[in-house]
């Protein structure tokens, strides 16, 4: 009798592994791709900067972490944000793809080919990691000031006063600090602080290409405007504080997020809305990044479209624009055309 004998080999070697960011950021932290990238070498978490995008005379980087994550912002160019490899595809104007493969090269990760002689090892031991106390949010101060005569009449063409500020913690600035250090501010620009629960937003509506509109540290997930809704009502979200504040003129049940992305707005949140709402419409921009924004939102969560219409672009984007060009008529009767009320 013939036996036949089956050997199952054992092969030995190195499980494969993906080039992702996920694969990276196992081997080194972000703050060594911004440490190796980054051409001003005495820049310090949290603390403004000069940008390694421009020559400029006047700090206007930061480089500091929100919700856990390493991440830029250029205030002088507010679609100059992201995360560390955001940062390596603006510096070198290249796509996620190549700026992986640029960083498992420079670092010698070994990722792509399978083996590596370990340099990213010596790179990463000539500092020291950031420390938990580094690791906290921006840290925004604000000494407010009365309002002047042009922030009312700013806010006069949106249809609030003073009260409407006041009850909505909209404030004036006088002065503004960053992470403990004085921002510049000019005294000729309008400027205002949002205040939610010890979080500011920060908005300077004219600013020139000098720092961006927006500076904040409020949580992503936040939302004003909860205790408006009612089970029996439709819900009108919007995605901005003024927008909200100029709905809320010619409807009660209205809430705002912190912007328009569907992070903005969390399970509980979108539990809580749900829970007490006969139906939920979601108001975003017109324009093209606003309409894919709200669909996104209105897909993922099953709420309705009530954007403003688009032959009023490009003027108007949004019903405060709306109201600003139009008057608060117009959008009361919108909102009874689609359904709102």
């Amino acid at each position: 009798m013939v036996r036949f004998f089956y050997f199952k080999a054992m092969i030995r070697g190195r499980k494969k592994v993906n080039l992702t960011p996920d694969s990276i950021l196992e081997m080194i932290s972000d703050y060594d791709i911004y440490k190796f990238y980054m051409p001003h070498q005495n820049w310090k978490i949290n603390t403004v900067t000069y940008s390694p995008f421009r020559n400029e005379k006047n700090p206007s980087f930061i480089i500091g972490y929100r919700g856990g994550t390493l991440r830029f912002h250029d205030f002088a160019d507010s679609t100059n944000s992201g995360n560390c490899f955001n940062f390596v595809m603006k510096m070198f104007h290249t796509s996620l793809n190549d700026a992986l493969l640029m960083i498992d090269r420079d670092f010698d990760l070994g990722i792509v080919n399978a083996s590596s002689t370990k340099n990213y090892e010596r790179i990463v031991s000539n500092y020291t990691q950031p420390t938990a106390t580094s690791k906290r949010e921006f840290f925004i101060q604000v000494k407010p000031r009365k309002f002047t005569h042009e922030e009312l009449a700013y806010w006069n063409e949106y249809y609030q006063d003073i009260d409407d500020l006041r009850a909505n913690n909209v404030y004036s600035i006088d002065t503004l600090y960053l992470n403990k250090q004085k921002f510049p501010l000019k005294d000729t620009e309008l400027r205002f602080g949002y205040l939610y629960e010890g979080h500011w937003k920060i908005y300077v509506p004219y600013t020139t290409n000098k720092r961006g509109k927006w500076l904040s540290n409020v949580p992503l997930a936040t939302a004003k405007g909860l205790e408006n809704l009612r089970p029996e009502k439709n819900t009108l979200i919007c995605k901005s504080l003024k927008d909200y504040m100029v709905c809320r003129k010619v409807y009660p049940h209205v809430c705002h997020i912190q912007n328009e992305s569907t992070a903005a707005l969390s399970n509980e949140v979108v539990e809580f809305i749900k829970n007490n709402s006969k139906e939920v419409f979601y108001g975003g921009d017109s324009d093209v990044p606003g309409k894919k924004a709200s669909f996104a939102i209105t897909e993922s969560f099953g709420f309705r479209h009530i954007n403003p219409p688009d032959d009023l672009l490009p003027e108007v984007k949004d019903f405060a624009d709306w109201a600003k060009l139009e008057g608060l008529e117009v959008i009361r009767l919108h909102f009874r055309k689609k359904g709102l009320f």
